[in-house]
């Protein structure tokens, strides 16, 4: 997932004056020399006069008061694109040679082979189906996604760069993929040529060719890394989590990281839910030893582990430690922190301690909390 922080969306929050229920609203601004128009709900104005607006089709703006040249609203309803109407107008963002294919939730919009675009949404619906199951048995409450679920799958990794250099910069390097909680869209490209051998793009011609070529055990890991993002765009869309509420980072990673072990020899369902990732339980446990003592505390305060490079990989295993213990051993007080967590609105962020102090209304003191922690995931192989 791409980490938006409140300084990059250049929104002063100041005490927050409650948008009008049930309008349309519509702001012209003027952002790097050019003016534009945007329509949609309202989410937050700032009394400085910065405005987060949702756009018909699931992207958030957030306006500053100095790049804002208009703003009005009416009575017309608020209205998401129709899956017609949406894929029409991404397909005009995008190169003239993408197509898209629909599926019951997801908008694939793709330059590869049909094959890889029709694996992409198997492997998301099931995804889908799998999460939604897990959830609804825990007891939380989903809801359906106000949009379309946009995937957009590039043919190589070069393209991929390119399209994706605006918004993450030198970080795409590194992935294969990502989710924005701006943009509300995945962005990846096609592993099944680099995986069996980096030739040809889309070198399998059929599903059944690309699943056997990403089952490999070199190919798991960037799979993986596919699910993870999709895990969290499923759960900003599904009522879990809200695009830019102060949502704890081990949280929201820790869910994704959870879910992020498919099993892609099961056509069915998703076995893989809740398996011990040993690529994460080996690193926590390796840290054990010299784990901080307040190690906890500054996973739950603040997420500036998640953003430093040096501490980042630990972090992201501490994540998943805690997350699968959570859910083994304290699944009420989870889904009761859950909840919590799910109600926050948009750009407000919590104080460390506001974090400590609902994390232990749930689960009690973090000290004897740790100490249960520690003694169960070190035994865990």
């Amino acid at each position: 997932m791409k980490i938006i922080s409140i300084a990059e969306l250049a929104l002063v929050l100041l005490p927050l004056v409650a948008p009008r229920a049930g309008a349309m609203d519509r702001i012209a601004f003027k952002r790097d020399g050019k003016e534009r128009e945007i329509a949609g709900r309202l989410l937050v104005e700032a009394q400085d006069g910065g405005l987060l607006l949702l756009e018909r089709d699931g992207v958030l703006w957030a306006v500053p008061p100095e790049e804002k040249i208009k703003h009005t609203s009416d009575d017309a309803p608020f209205k998401p694109f129709t899956r017609d109407e949406l894929a029409k107008k991404i397909l005009a963002e995008l190169p003239p040679n993408f197509d898209v294919l629909k599926t019951a939730h997801y908008l694939i919009f793709y330059d590869t082979s049909k094959a890889y675009a029709g694996w992409c949404g198997s492997l998301f619906e099931r995804l889908y189906l799998a999460f939604t199951n897990f959830w609804t048995r825990k007891g939380f409450t989903l809801k359906e996604p106000e949009f379309p679920l946009v995937a957009i799958v590039f043919a190589d990794r070069a393209a991929y760069l390119k399209f994706s250099k605006s918004e993450l910069g030198d970080a795409g390097e590194a992935i294969v993929g990502y989710y924005s909680l701006t943009s509300n869209r995945m962005t990846m490209y096609d592993l099944s040529g680099v995986e069996n051998g980096g030739g040809p793009r889309g070198r399998g011609s059929t599903m059944a060719q690309i699943n056997q070529i990403l089952a490999q055990p070199q190919a798991l890991q960037t799979v993986a890394t596919i699910v993870h993002e999709a895990t969290h765009q499923i759960a900003f869309n599904c009522g879990l989590h809200t695009r830019l509420a102060d949502c704890p980072l081990w949280f929201s990673e820790g869910i994704a990281l959870y879910f992020e072990t498919p099993d892609l020899r099961s056509a069915k369902g998703w076995s893989g839910i809740g398996a011990v990732n040993y690529l994460r339980l080996d690193r926590f446990q390796e840290n054990l030893r010299r784990r901080p003592a307040d190690s906890l505390e500054t996973l739950i305060s603040t997420d500036k582990r998640f953003r430093d490079t040096k501490t980042g990989l630990d972090a992201y295993a501490e994540a998943w430690a805690l997350t699968y213990f959570l859910l083994r051993q304290k699944p009420k007080e989870y889904i009761a922190y859950l909840k919590l967590l799910s109600e926050k609105k948009p750009l407000l962020t919590d104080a460390p301690e506001k974090r400590i102090e609902e994390f232990e209304k749930i689960f009690g003191s973090r000290r004897k909390f740790d100490e249960e922690f520690i003694r169960y995931m070190g035994r865990l192989n």
